[in-house]
């Protein structure tokens, strides 16, 4: 599993195998510690997925955010014309006696 600029995967990390020599480290160590990085690799990758996972949900409340604005905005709009438009057609027929009262 390659993700974005990520190398290695935890199994990579896990069955990386370090040639010995006279003078190298303490093996035991190198295997505790590259068990610590694995664990911090698999925790790393749990935690992209589940950002990415919330990433995806909060886009799609947005573009649903986006569609019901877009709907109430025309919808208010519509309405406003509605009214205008009646309180013309009103003083058009009914003219100065809605003046008067």
């Amino acid at each position: 599993m390659k993700t974005g600029n990520i190398e290695l995967t935890a199994k990579d990390i896990l069955e990386k195998d370090f040639k010995t020599s006279i003078r190298g480290y303490n093996q035991d160590e190198v295997d505790q510690y590259l068990d610590l990085v694995i664990k911090d690799y698999e925790t790393l990758h749990q935690e992209i997925s589940r950002l990415e996972q919330e990433n995806l949900r909060l886009k799609k409340e947005i573009e649903q955010g986006s569609k019901v604005e877009a709907t109430t905005k025309h919808v208010g709009t519509t309405n406003y014309d509605i009214l205008k438009r009646l309180s013309n057609l009103e003083r058009h027929v009914f003219g100065s006696k809605l003046d008067n009262n």
